[in-house]
């Protein structure tokens, strides 16, 4: 049966129908006041105490209509490994006394990697090289090296006046600032070999007068040099003796292949015999095709193992052939899991495991990546404000790092996140090439990769050079397949069952509800009892993301993010990751939203066919509704500048940018 308030309202709407004007208003003061009930039944205080005292939580569909989550089904499969570390020195290879006393006091490391073994020896007798090692393997020192062997050696010394001697390509900012410290470390006895770093965000001016003044070993993002080739006139590569391409794999998937081509004409067209050498953890048949452009009669190093097997290192004169395989090496400490979540549980679920990992222990380092800059901005704002606001009685540490962020404040977040001992970096795949952060301890895939290769890449932040780390992989039931996918490569993942990650939160009463349900006896109880918890959590993000109109809107612009993000997954993989898929009203509620906006539906993505979604009376017609879509949804584009503004080179005239992003704006608000 209905309510008296029910049927009261159903009379006066009925009646509406056919009495004169005049009752309109006391039938919106009628409206008004259910929309006031409904509203306080929504209320933290009226979910903790129930309906009318009767302790339950009854405005919540948390936990309804979701789709079953079926077994997870762990494929067999013979994880590819790598030993890390060798018996052998830096003190047997004949460096210089000097660069093996700062590798040891400096960088603290005397013991080579597998692949340093191999590679160092190579490099330093003057070939071409292609490596493919394992991330977090220790690459950098692979050719960093044996690059300030060769240059000490120079004589006359080498001097400012000489220009570059060494060009060392990186795909992102991070990793550039990164390159350049190492190579600052190792210098530190050659005091007369001058490093330098070109990168988007940094003054031009600024950079000019240090090109002018001299740099030998210049590591530079593309898009940032090739504005220097075309518009520095003091720069010059007569003298550049090595080509280093690292992370070449991701350079070239970033479309960097255009300022590739402008860097590669510019050294060809003057300068000496030139040293080539190419870096990644994964080979593709892009880099594959730029090493048969760039490289000279390379030796290929591919270092891997079986479980069941020694140690196998590969050095072949064929870079093709370390690319043939398409198992992937993880680190052997790394525990890898998966956690099944319907799509509506997913904000609660990341939540409950971040208060486990950052709460209710200590000393954990969560790196988590998600599809988008927007994306990476609503979920900052959203758990520093509910986890860490001022109702919070333990304050956590959230940073964010993405490609739309002020290069002085990449840089901040970066040395912040690298210097602490716990926290959550909330960030987009910018921060999942090369970086080394020490300690971190969680990766947390909110957003599943595009590739294999990129899970690898993300996985690598931890378990870095022999050191321990776990990583989670969220899923939702129709994307489970992506499992078998993974399996395809040789990585075997372990579940992690969603009722245990939830199951956190009976360690916080912050989150409990007025049921009375004896957990510590029942299983069933205690389900529910963490059931209730979750939806008092997620009332909190939904109060939050409605307490104002701003905070409405980034749910929404995330939201929208968020689905153009997932129309981007390849061919192969649209089985398993299809916009068709997605429940849009589920989706929503993962940002915190109680509906599915309306204008999203028009897109023609999820949802658009659904009855749940359907338009309105009164609402454009179905042509309409098309150009409408057409106007606001072009995933290609949307695609094009998504994935470069993760990486932007910085490059764009301040107008422009100022234009572009006005733009953008209106778009987004139609």
């Amino acid at each position: 049966m209905m309510s008296s308030a029910g049927d009261q309202l159903c009379l006066n709407i009925c009646s509406s129908e056919s009495s004169p004007p005049s009752n309109t208003k006391n039938r919106l003061t009628t409206q008004q006041r259910w929309a006031s009930k409904k509203r306080k039944l929504s209320s933290p205080e009226e979910l903790r105490g129930g309906r009318g005292g009767g302790g339950g939580i009854k405005t919540s569909s948390l936990f309804k209509h979701n789709p079953d989550i079926p077994n997870v089904h762990r494929p067999l499969v013979s994880q590819v490994k790598e030993k890390i570390f060798t018996s052998d020195s830096f003190s047997d290879l004949h460096l210089h006394p000097h660069l093996v006393a700062t590798l040891n006091k400096v960088l603290n490391v005397s013991t080579l990697t597998s692949v340093q073994k191999q590679t160092i020896p190579a490099l330093l007798s003057g070939q071409d090289a292609v490596v493919r090692s394992q991330t977090g393997s220790g690459k950098t020192l692979c050719y960093a090296v044996p690059l300030v062997q060769s240059l000490q050696c120079i004589q006359p010394k080498v001097s400012r006046a000489d220009g570059p001697l060494a060009l060392v390509i990186v795909p992102t900012r991070e990793l550039a600032q990164q390159t350049f410290q190492t190579f600052q470390k190792l210098l530190k006895p050659f005091t007369w070999i001058v490093p330098g770093v070109l990168m988007g965000g940094e003054k031009r001016k600024a950079e000019k007068a240090r090109i002018r003044k001299g740099i030998n070993i210049l590591v530079s993002t593309p898009g940032r040099l090739v504005d220097h080739i075309k518009n520095t006139l003091s720069i010059a590569f007569s003298a550049v003796r090595w080509l280093i391409l690292d992370e070449a794999d991701r350079t070239l998937d970033l479309g960097f292949e255009k300022d590739l081509t402008v860097i590669l004409n510019s050294l060809n067209s003057t300068g000496p015999a030139r040293q080539n050498v190419l870096l990644s953890a994964t080979l593709t048949n892009s880099v594959s095709r730029l090493a048969d452009v760039c490289l000279k009669d390379p030796v290929s190093i591919h270092v891997s193992g079986a479980p069941s097997s020694d140690l196998t290192t590969t050095v072949t004169s064929d870079p093709k052939a370390a690319g043939q395989s398409e198992s992937f090496a993880v680190p052997e400490a790394l525990k890898q899991f998966v956690v099944v979540v319907p799509s509506k549980i997913r904000l609660v679920c990341l939540a409950a495991f971040i208060l486990d990992k950052c709460k209710f222990s200590q000393n954990n380092k969560l790196i988590v990546f998600v599809s988008s800059c927007e994306v990476t901005e609503f979920l900052h704002s959203l758990l520093t404000s509910v986890l860490s606001g001022p109702s919070a009685n333990h304050k956590l540490s959230f940073l964010r790092l993405h490609g739309n962020m002020k290069q002085e404040e990449r840089s901040e977040v970066f040395q912040r996140f690298a210097a602490s001992h716990s926290g959550v970096l909330l960030c987009t795949d910018v921060a999942a090439r090369g970086l080394d952060l020490p300690q971190v301890t969680w990766i947390i895939q909110f957003t599943p990769p595009t590739s294999t290769a990129e899970y690898v890449h993300r996985v690598g932040r931890t378990a870095r050079i022999g050191e321990r780390g776990s990583s989670l992989l969220f899923l939702t039931p129709a994307e489970m397949a992506f499992i078998s996918e993974l399996a395809n490569h040789n990585i075997s993942l372990s579940e992690m069952k969603l009722q245990k990650i939830l199951s956190s939160l009976m360690m916080d009463d912050a989150y409990k509800g007025r049921g009375k349900y004896h957990s510590k006896s029942s299983s069933k109880a205690l389900e529910q009892e963490v059931r209730e918890r979750a939806t008092v959590l997620q009332t909190e993000f939904e109060n939050s993301v409605h307490s104002d109109a701003p905070s409405l809107q980034a749910a929404k612009k995330a939201l929208q993010s968020y689905l153009r993000a997932y129309t981007t997954y390849p061919a192969h993989l649209k089985h398993i990751f299809h916009i068709r898929s997605l429940h849009l009203g589920h989706a929503a509620k993962s940002f915190g939203l109680r509906d599915a906006p309306r204008g999203l539906a028009s897109t023609g993505g999820p949802g658009a066919k659904n009855k749940e979604h359907r338009k309105p009376a009164g609402s454009p017609g179905k042509n309409q509704n098309k150009m409408a879509g057409k106007k606001r949804f072009h995933p290609g584009q949307r695609e094009a500048r998504l994935v470069r503004s993760e990486f932007s080179s910085g490059l764009e005239a301040a107008d422009a940018a100022k234009k572009k992003k006005k733009k953008l704006s209106r778009s987004e608000d139609e």
